[in-house]
């Protein structure tokens, strides 16, 4: 879908993007804006579109690119080369597939785009070898019912790769889970005592989360209960969990369970899907390696 673009468009993006007092509002009759933000580009726009979530959007440039920025603050993360004859753009909800319109050649064309991301794992409790070339990242919240089953998943995964994959745990209770943080916070309290993997398993096999049965885990795996219970509500591990949080948001997750295999989300979560993922992400370290 064609959009004549203008550099002060953003106008759907999330109140809190900007910092201070509120931008001077316009009032034109019953309507009031305001311009959010605007950018610069080194090429001149002819068509946009936005992801639905806001964080993105795609340019097409008169230099024969799509550019993708972030609306926070107009970073170019990056630029996709497409024909010059290319008039209209558009995307699939999250920016994951780029669809291009060529009315020279009568063509559509359809393209998977994917971003590599740095999430920070210092300190995070993993499975696996700690030198592994490949680390699978998995963003978990111990009330949700589809964490829990994807465990077999990341079993086979570890089994089939012993060397060469490491599984990485973050937490992420999210709002609509109430026992989801308290459960996070007694899993790092147990992390504290080496203990996070036993307290990880108890917690997942629990019919029901609430205060009571997170102690009974606790009880269960032999933690010492005095120094749980003095972990459980310090600052350090509250800390370690804010930084999850705020490890979700750069990455861009707001659901569990999300995975990522080197910085590159996981969309299928099928041992398949996974495996050639890993296989990808094992060539381009040797190839790396080799250059």
């Amino acid at each position: 879908m064609k959009k004549t673009l203008v550099l002060c468009f953003l106008l759907l993006l999330p109140a809190g993007l900007y910092a201070g007092s509120p931008p001077p509002t316009t009032q034109s009759g019953s309507l009031d804006w305001s311009v959010l933000t605007t950018w610069k580009m080194a090429t001149k726009p002819l068509a946009f579109v936005q992801t639905l979530d806001n964080r993105r959007v795609y340019v097409l440039g008169a230099d024969s690119k799509v550019h993708i920025f972030s609306s926070a603050n107009g970073r170019e993360l990056g630029a996709i080369p497409v024909d010059k004859a290319v008039t209209a753009i558009d995307i699939a909800p999250r920016g994951e597939r780029l669809y291009l319109l060529n009315p020279k050649d009568k063509t559509f064309t359809s393209i998977a785009v994917d971003f590599t991301v740095h999430i920070d794992v210092t300190g995070s409790p993993f499975l696996g070898n700690a030198k592994a070339p490949v680390t699978l990242v998995l963003f978990s919240d111990f009330q949700c019912p589809y964490c829990h089953k994807l465990q077999p998943l990341l079993h086979q995964v570890l089994q089939r790769n012993p060397n060469t994959v490491k599984i990485v745990f973050k937490n992420l209770p999210l709002p609509m889970h109430k026992m989801a943080q308290p459960a996070a916070l007694a899993a790092l309290a147990a992390q504290a005592q080496g203990k996070f993997w036993p307290m990880h398993d108890a917690l997942f096999a629990l019919d029901k989360l609430s205060p009571e049965t997170i102690n009974g885990a606790a009880q269960k795996i032999g933690l010492d209960m005095e120094q749980f219970k003095k972990d459980l509500g310090s600052q350090k591990i509250r800390e370690k969990l804010t930084k999850d949080l705020i490890d979700a948001d750069r990455a861009e997750v707001h659901g569990t369970p999300t995975l990522f295999v080197n910085g590159r989300l996981v969309r299928n979560r099928s041992f398949q899907a996974v495996q050639l993922m890993i296989n990808h992400a094992l060539a381009q370290v040797k190839k790396g390696a080799t250059n």
